[in-house]
C-alpha cells in the first residue's frame, strides 16, 4: 500500500510538472503578445499630450482605443478558437502585433505632422488589440488542450503572470528605448519580436477540439454575465493606472512613473504565485471579495498618496488585488458552458475586461478635467468595492458551478 501511495504521488508530481512545461511552452506567447502591449503604455500617453499637444482625452484615448479593438474581435476569436483552433489564433495574433509596430513606427517618425502621427498611431493600437484577442485568448485555450481543463485555473493564472509580467518589464523598457532613440524605436521593436517568435508558435502542437453543436452565444452570454460585470468593474483600476498614472505623476512633478506600473505587475506576479492554489482551496468567489477590497484600499492610497512612493505602494496594492480576480472569476465562468464552446465563454468573458478598459481612458479624461486625476482613482476604487458586493450576490444566488473532471 504505501509503495503504491508513493508511486502515485510520484506520478501525480511527473504529471504535474509536465503539465507546467507545456502550459510554459504555451504563455510564452501571451509574454510576447504583452510585451508589445506595455512597451508604449508609459511613453504612448505623454508623447500624445506632450509632443504632439493634444489633451489629455485623446491621451487616454490613445491608450484606450486598443481595448475597443480588442472588444470588436474577442468574441469573433473565442468562437474561431473552438472551430479554427487556438494555435492559429496565437499565429494570427503575433502578426497583428507586428503590423501594429509598423503603424507605430511610422506615427513615430511623422510627428511633425500632429493630425497624421495620432491617425497612424491609433490605427497600431486597433492592430494591437486585434493582435491581443488573438495571443491572449488562443494561448489560453491552447494551454488548456495541451495540458487538461483540470489545469484551467493553473493555465488562466500562469497566462495572467506572462501578462502583467510582459507590461511590468515592457512599460520601463519602453521609456528607456524612447530616451535613447525616440519614440519611432519602440514601434520598430514591437515588429520585432513577435515576427522572432512566430516560427516557434507555428512549429507548436495542434491539440484536439471539443465535437458536438456549440452552445449559442446569447447563451453562453447568459452563463458568464455576471462574472463578466464583477470583472469590469475591477478592471477600471488597471485602466486608470494604465492610462492615467504617466500623467499623474507628472502634475505632481514626481519621477517614477514607469515604477508605478512596475509595482502593479510586480505585485500582481507575486499575488498569483502566492494564492493561485487559494481559488480551489477557499472558493472563487470568497477569494475574490478578498481580492476586490484589497484593490480598493490600493486604489484609495493612490488617491490621497502625498507622494511618488505612497502612490506606488497604491499602485502595488491595486496590482495585488486585482491579480486573482480574472483566474478565479474565468474559471467559474469557464465551468459553466460545454467543452466545446469554451473558447466563446473565455472570449466573451474577457469582452467584459475590454470594454472596461475601453471607456476607462475616455471617461476618466473628462473626469481629470473637471476634478483632478486623484477622482479617478477614487471612482476606480468605489467600482472595486461595487464588485465585492456583486461576490456577495453571487454566492447567495448562484449554484456552485459543475466539477470538471481531468482528461
Amino acid at each position: 500500500m504505501t509503495v503504491t501511495a508513493s508511486t502515485t504521488a510520484a506520478a501525480t508530481r511527473g504529471s504535474g510538472r509536465a503539465a507546467l512545461r507545456q502550459i510554459l511552452a504555451t504563455v510564452v506567447f501571451t509574454f510576447v503578445g504583452y510585451l508589445t502591449i506595455g512597451l508604449p503604455l508609459a511613453a504612448l500617453p505623454p508623447f500624445v499630450h506632450d509632443k504632439l499637444e493634444y489633451s489629455s482625452v485623446l491621451a487616454g484615448l490613445s491608450v484606450s482605443v486598443q481595448y475597443l479593438a480588442t472588444f470588436l474581435t474577442r468574441a469573433p476569436v473565442g468562437r474561431m478558437t473552438d472551430t479554427v483552433g487556438p494555435k492559429q489564433m496565437v499565429m494570427l495574433g503575433l502578426l497583428c502585433c507586428a503590423a501594429s509596430g509598423a503603424f507605430t513606427t511610422a506615427g513615430g517618425l511623422l510627428s511633425h505632422d500632429p493630425a497624421i502621427s495620432l491617425t497612424l498611431l491609433l490605427i497600431g493600437r486597433l492592430c494591437l488589440g486585434a493582435g491581443e484577442s488573438g495571443v491572449a485568448t488562443g494561448s489560453i485555450a491552447w494551454a488548456i488542450g495541451r495540458t487538461s481543463p483540470a489545469h484551467s485555473a493553473k493555465v488562466i493564472s500562469w497566462n495572467g503572470v506572462a501578462t502583467y509580467g510582459a507590461i511590468a518589464v515592457g512599460a520601463p523598457l519602453g521609456i528607456v528605448i524612447q530616451n535613447l532613440f525616440g519614440f519611432w524605436a519602440i514601434g520598430a521593436v514591437i515588429i520585432v519580436v513577435p515576427l522572432i517568435a512566430y516560427p516557434f508558435a507555428m512549429r507548436g502542437p495542434v491539440t484536439t477540439r471539443a465535437r458536438g453543436a456549440q452552445m449559442p452565444m446569447a447563451n453562453v452570454l447568459k452563463r458568464v454575465l455576471p462574472h463578466g460585470i464583477a470583472l469590469a468593474l475591477g478592471s477600471i483600476g488597471f485602466g486608470t493606472i494604465a492610462s492615467f498614472v504617466t500623467l499623474f505623476f507628472a502634475s505632481r512633478h514626481w519621477n517614477g512613473a514607469a515604477l508605478a506600473v512596475t509595482a502593479f505587475g510586480v505585485l500582481f506576479i507575486l499575488s498569483r504565485f502566492m494564492f493561485v492554489s487559494s481559488i480551489a482551496r477557499h472558493g472563487a468567489l470568497r477569494l475574490c471579495f478578498v481580492s476586490f477590497l484589497v484593490e480598493a484600499l490600493g486604489l484609495l492610497i493612490l488617491c490621497t498618496a502625498p507622494s511618488s512612493l505612497i502612490a506606488a505602494i497604491g499602485a502595488a496594492m491595486t496590482g495585488f488585488g486585482f491579480a486573482l480576480i480574472f483566474p478565479a472569476l474565468g474559471v467559474e465562468a469557464f465551468n459553466r458552458v460545454p467543452p466545446n464552446s469554451r473558447g466563446a465563454a473565455l472570449g466573451v468573458f474577457s469582452v467584459f475586461l475590454d470594454v472596461a478598459l475601453g471607456v476607462t481612458g475616455p471617461l476618466a479624461g473628462l473626469l481629470v478635467g473637471i476634478s483632478g486625476y486623484p477622482s479617478i482613482f477614487l471612482v476606480a476604487g468605489i467600482a472595486a468595492m461595487a464588485g465585492a458586493v456583486i461576490m456577495i450576490v453571487l454566492g447567495a444566488r448562484l449554484a456552485p458551478p459543475p466539477r470538471v473532471s481531468a482528461v
